[in-house]
C-alpha cells in the first residue's frame, strides 16, 4: 500500500518511478563484473579500490570475474543487465580496440563511463632463471631463432598483442603466442617455465619481480622506473619506439549507457572518493601507476585519445584487422 502511495505521489509531482528509485539508490548490493581473471592487474585494481567505494555508497559491491574474449564476455554481460546501476563493469583498455580487432562492434562509447581510474606501466617480464637479462638479449636471440620463443598473450587486442604490434612496427620480433585468460594465469605459466616472456601490467608483475620470482627485461617507458631500478627502459633496445611513448594500459568503471543520470552521479561521486582515498593512492604509487580519477567529459576525452593513438599504431604495424578510419576512429 505504501509503495502505491509513494508511486502515486511521485507521478503527481512530476516524478517517474525510475527517478523515485534513483533517489533511493542504492537499496541493495551491487554486482561488480571484472572483465579479466583473478590475480591480474584489473582484478588487483578492482579489489583494492572497491572497499573505499563501498564505504562511500554504504553498500556492498560483490565482485565476480568474467574473463574471456579479451574482456568481451564481461563487458557484454554488463551491457545486457538492467540499466539500474546495480551492475558495474571493472574494465581495462581493451574495449577501445574491439572494432579494429574484429572482436565486437562496441567500445566504452557504447556504455556510460563512471570513472577512468588510473593508467599503468608495462613491463616485459621473464622467468627468474631466464637466460635473458635484458630485452636486447631476448631480441637478439629472436632475430637468430624466429618463431621459437613463447610469449604469453591474452588474445587479440590484449596488452601483450598490442605491445608486440608496436615492437614489430619498428623492429622484428617473431614469436609463438600462448594465450591465457589474463595476467594472473600468464604469470603462473612463467613461474612454471611454460613460456619464455610476457608483456604485463606492472601492477600485476611488480611484486613477483621484487620477490625474485620473475625478472624484468624492459619497462615500456623512455626513462627508468623508480620501482624497478634494475630494469632498463625499452628505448635502450628500441630507440624508435619512443614515438609511441608515453603509453600504457588503463582501468575504468562503466555502466549501461541508459542508466538514470541521478544514479550515474551517485556512482561517479562514490568512485571519485574511492580513487582519491589515501590507501588506494598508495596502492597506485606502489605499482608505478598514474592516478587519473576522470569522470564525465574528461573521461570521454581520455578514452577517445587513447583509442586514436593505439588504433592507428596497430594499423601502422599491420596488426589491425579493420581500418580505424572505416569504424570512425580519427588519426591522432
Amino acid at each position: 500500500m505504501l509503495k502505491h502511495t509513494l508511486t502515486a505521489l511521485a507521478l503527481a509531482t512530476g516524478l517517474t518511478a525510475t527517478s523515485l528509485a534513483a533517489a533511493d539508490y542504492p537499496e541493495h548490493n551491487i554486482q561488480g563484473i571484472i572483465q579479466w581473471g583473478a590475480g591480474g592487474a584489473t582484478d588487483n585494481v578492482a579489489r583494492s579500490l572497491t572497499p573505499h567505494v563501498e564505504e562511500a555508497l554504504g553498500t556492498k559491491i560483490i565482485l565476480n570475474n568474467r574473463p574471456g574474449g579479451t574482456g568481451v564476455i564481461g563487458m557484454n554481460a554488463v551491457m545486457h543487465k538492467r540499466p539500474d546501476g546495480y551492475t558495474v563493469l571493472y574494465g581495462a583498455e581493451n574495449p577501445q580496440l574491439y572494432p579494429i580487432m574484429g572482436l565486437a562492434d562496441f567500445t566504452y562509447a557504447d556504455m556510460q563511463p563512471i570513472n577512468v581510474i588510473a593508467q599503468g606501466l608495462v613491463v616485459i617480464a621473464a622467468p627468474a632463471d631466464s637466460p635473458f637479462d635484458s630485452f636486447q638479449d631476448l631480441l637478439d636471440y629472436a632475430h637468430q631463432h624466429p618463431d621459437e620463443l613463447r610469449m604469453g598473450d591474452t588474445g587479440a587486442g590484449g596488452l601483450p598483442s598490442t605491445l608486440l604490434a608496436m615492437i614489430n612496427s619498428v623492429d622484428s620480433l617473431k614469436v609463438r603466442s600462448v594465450t591465457f585468460g589474463g595476467d594472473g594465469p600468464g604469470i603462473t605459466a612463467m613461474l612454471g617455465d611454460h613460456i619464455d616472456f610476457m608483456p604485463l601490467s606492472l601492477a600485476a608483475a611488480k611484486e613477483q619481480i621484487k620477490a625474485g620470482r620473475l625478472k624484468g627485461l624492459a619497462v615500456f617507458t623512455r626513462e627508468p622506473v623508480d620501482g624497478l631500478p634494475n630494469t632498463p627502459p625499452i628505448t635502450q633496445a628500441l630507440p624508435d619506439i619512443a614515438a609511441y611513448l608515453p603509453w600504457g594500459p588503463f582501468w575504468a568503471v562503466a555502466v549501461r549507457k541508459d542508466t538514470p543520470e541521478a544514479i550515474v552521479d551517485t556512482l561517479s561521486d562514490a568512485y571519485a572518493k574511492g580513487v582519491a582515498d589515501e590507501q588506494f593512492q598508495r596502492f597506485l604509487s606502489d605499482n608505478s601507476a598514474k592516478s587519473l580519477n576522470l569522470q564525465g567529459a574528461e573521461a570521454e576525452q581520455f578514452l577517445k585519445r587513447w583509442q586514436s593513438v593505439t588504433a592507428w599504431a596497430l594499423e601502422k604495424a599491420g596488426s589491425a584487422k579493420v581500418s580505424p578510419e572505416s569504424v570512425g576512429i580519427p588519426k591522432p
